[in-house]
C-alpha cells in the first residue's frame, strides 16, 4: 500500500472569479472579523489610563483583558454549534448587535463593574460572531480556489487587526480618550447590521437536531477553567494553587466532554469529526501558529520597551511591519495553496516562521538591532500567515455545509485558546531565565518560541498524512 500526502497535489481547477455579490459578502464579513481581531489588543496600551480613570486597583486591572478572553474562548464552540442549529446569519447579526451595544456601554462606563460587564458581553458577542461569520464565509464560497482566497484574506485581516489594535489603541488614547477604543466598534457594527441582511442568505440545516446540553456544559466549563488557569499562571506563576486547580478542573471537564460526546445521540461535536486527521492536525497547527506569533509580540514588546527604551506608541508602530507581513502572507497563501497544495503551503509557512523567529535570538542591546527585528518580523509574519491560512483551509475542508459552523467553531476556539496560551508560557520562560537581565530572558523565550514553531512543523508533517 502506498502512502500519499494529504492535499499534496494542487487542487483541481474550479471557478476562480467572484461575482459582484460575493465580493460584497466578503467585504461585509471581513469588516466584522477585522473589528473582532482589533478588540483582542486595542485596550492593552490603554490599561494603565483606564485603571487611573475608573479606579481599578493594580491587581484587578488584568481583569479587563481576562473577562474578554474567558468568555470569547469559553463559549466559542457552543455558540458555533448554536449557529449551526438556529441559523448562522441570525446568530451573526444578534452577536453584532450585542457587540455594538456592549461597546457603547463600555465607552460610557463610570465604574469598574460596568466596564467589566461590558467586556464580558463583548467576549460573548465575539464567541458568537466569529464562528458564525467564518461559517457564512465558507458556505458562501465553494471549496477550492474561491474559498482559499476568501480564507486567505480573512486570515490576513484578522492577524493585521490583532497587530494594528495596539497601534490604534495607542493613537486613540493619546489623541482622544481610552473611551474611543470602545466607541470605534459602534459605527462599524451598525454599518454591517444595515447591509448584511440584504446580502447574506440564511444558512441552517433542514432538520434541527437537539442541542447537546451535557456536552455544552462540560466543554464550556472546561474551556473557561483552562483559559482562567492559563491567565492566572501568567499573572502569578505556574506554581499558583488557583491556576493549578483551574487547569486540573479544565482537563477533567474536557475528558468528561469526550465521553459525553461518544455516548450522546445528538453530540455537540461528533467524535467522528474529532477523529478526522484534517481536523486534529489542522487545529494543532493553528494552536501553535497563534500561540507562537502572539506570544512573540509580547516578548518583542519587552525587548523594545525595557531593553531599547521605546515608548508604548513607538512599540505599537514597530509592529506595523509585522502586520504588513501578515497581509502579504494572506495574499500569497491562496496562490501557494493552488500551486503546492494545502499541506505543503502550511509546512512552508512554519519553516519560514521558524527561520525568521530563530534569527531574533541574535538581538542585542543597541538600537542597531532594530533592522534585524523589523526584517525578521516581516518575514515571520508572512510565514505565520501561510500556516494560519493552511490551518483554516485544512480544518474546514471535507465537511458538509451543515457542519461548517461546527468546524469553524472548533477552529475559532483553537485560535482564541492559542492567543491565550502563548503569552503565559513565554512569560514564564522569560522570567525563569532572565536573572538580572531582561534581554537574557527574552532570548531564551524566543528560542523556546522557535522550538514550538518547529514542533508545529513536525506535527503537521506527521498528522496531515493519509493512506
Amino acid at each position: 500500500m502506498t502512502t500519499a500526502l494529504l492535499d499534496d497535489a494542487p487542487p483541481t481547477k474550479a471557478a476562480t472569479g467572484m461575482t459582484g455579490r460575493q465580493r460584497l459578502v466578503l467585504v461585509v464579513l471581513l469588516a466584522a472579523q477585522f473589528m473582532l481581531a482589533v478588540d483582542f489588543s486595542i485596550l492593552n496600551v490603554a490599561l494603565p489610563v483606564i485603571g487611573r480613570g475608573l479606579g481599578f486597583s493594580p491587581a484587578d486591572l488584568q481583569w479587563i483583558v481576562t473577562a474578554f478572553a474567558l468568555t470569547a474562548a469559553g463559549f466559542t464552540l457552543l455558540l458555533g454549534r448554536v449557529a449551526d442549529l438556529f441559523g448562522r446569519r441570525r446568530v451573526f447579526l444578534v452577536g453584532l448587535a450585542v457587540l455594538g451595544a456592549s461597546s457603547l456601554v463600555g465607552g460610557l462606563a463610570t465604574t469598574p463593574e460596568l466596564l467589566l460587564a461590558a467586556r464580558v458581553a463583548q467576549g460573548l458577542a465575539t464567541a458568537a460572531v466569529t464562528p458564525a461569520g467564518l461559517a457564512l464565509l465558507t458556505t458562501s464560497f465553494p471549496e477550492g480556489p474561491l474559498r482559499e482566497r476568501a480564507l486567505g484574506l480573512n486570515g490576513a485581516l484578522m492577524s493585521a487587526g490583532f497587530t494594528s489594535g495596539a497601534i490604534l489603541g495607542g493613537l486613540l488614547t493619546d489623541l482622544l480618550s481610552w473611551r474611543w477604543a470602545f466607541f470605534v466598534n459602534v459605527p462599524v457594527a451598525l454599518a454591517v447590521l444595515l447591509v448584511a441582511p440584504r446580502l447574506i442568505a440564511e444558512s441552517r440545516p433542514a432538520e434541527r437536531p437537539r442541542l447537546d446540553l451535557p456536552g455544552a456544559v462540560s466543554v464550556t466549563g472546561g474551556l473557561l477553567s483552562l483559559v482562567y488557569g492559563l491567565t492566572a499562571a501568567g499573572e502569578h506563576g505556574w506554581g499558583d494553587p488557583v491556576a493549578l486547580w483551574a487547569l486540573g478542573l479544565g482537563a477533567v471537564l474536557l475528558v468528561v466532554f469526550w465521553f459525553v460526546e461518544r455516548a450522546g445521540a445528538s453530540p455537540l461535536v461528533p467524535v467522528r469529526v474529532l477523529r478526522r486527521r484534517s481536523v486534529v492536525g489542522g487545529n494543532l497547527a493553528g494552536l501553535l501558529a497563534f500561540a507562537t506569533e502572539t506570544s512573540l509580540v509580547f516578548l518583542l514588546t519587552l525587548y523594545l520597551q525595557q531593553v531599547l527604551g521605546f515608548s508604548a506608541l513607538a512599540t505599537g508602530l514597530a509592529f506595523g511591519v509585522l502586520g504588513a507581513g501578515t497581509v502579504v502572507g494572506g495574499i500569497l497563501a491562496p496562490r501557494l495553496i493552488g500551486r503546492l497544495g494545502t499541506r505543503r503551503a502550511l509546512l512552508a509557512g512554519f519553516l519560514v516562521q521558524a527561520v525568521a523567529t530563530g534569527s531574533l535570538v541574535l538581538l542585542g542591546e543597541g538600537r542597531a538591532w532594530l533592522g534585524l527585528l523589523l526584517a525578521a518580523t516581516f518575514v515571520g509574519g508572512v510565514g505565520n500567515m501561510l500556516a494560519i491560512v493552511g490551518f483554516m483551509v485544512t480544518a474546514t475542508s471535507g465537511l458538509p455545509d451543515d457542519e461548517q459552523g461546527l468546524a469553524t467553531g472548533v477552529a475559532t476556539m483553537t485560535q482564541q485558546v492559542g492567543i491565550t496560551l502563548g503569552t503565559p508560557v513565554m512569560s514564564a520562560v522569560a522570567t525563569a531565565t532572565a536573572g538580572s537581565a531582561v534581554l537574557t530572558g527574552v532570548g531564551w523565550a524566543i528560542a523556546a518560541n522557535t522550538a514550538l514553531v518547529l514542533l508545529g512543523l513536525a506535527a503537521s508533517a506527521l498528522l496531515l498524512r493519509r493512506r
